[in-house]
């Protein structure tokens, strides 16, 4: 059995070419009125390759054994670039802005105000 390990390395490579895009990913670029959004992608790779040996025997005959090699890919959605005329900005991914933030902090300031009064009392 041949290894031909740049010919898989190769073939690793190509299909992360192809399949590591944004568009594959979150899509293509879009238009949302005056905006123009460009999706950014992160992207992370681990390769592994294994190796192989042959004998040969006294009786001529030969005994080999080999093993092989893979890849694993990792993609994620970071965010858009966004622009608008000669603005240009970057809104990440998965990160709440504005109100929805305000009101995401809304149950730790309620148990902030509690935990407060609760000492209070137990003090007076």
């Amino acid at each position: 059995m041949d290894l031909h390990f740049e010919e898989l390395l190769s073939k690793i490579t190509d299909f992360i070419k192809t399949e590591a895009k944004t568009d594959t990913v979150v899509g293509e670029q879009f238009e949302l009125g005056k905006f123009k959004c460009v999706p950014v992608i992160k992207v992370g790779m681990g390769f592994g390759s294994g190796a192989g040996e042959g004998v040969e025997t006294k009786k001529n005959a030969r005994k080999g054994q080999g093993a092989g090699g893979g890849a694993g890919v990792g993609i994620e959605p970071v965010g858009f670039l966004v622009t608008k005329e000669e603005e240009i900005s970057f809104i990440e991914a998965g990160k709440i802005h504005g109100l929805a933030a305000a009101f995401e902090k809304v149950p730790d300031l309620i148990e902030k105000i509690v935990d407060k009064r609760t000492k209070d009392e137990m003090t007076t």
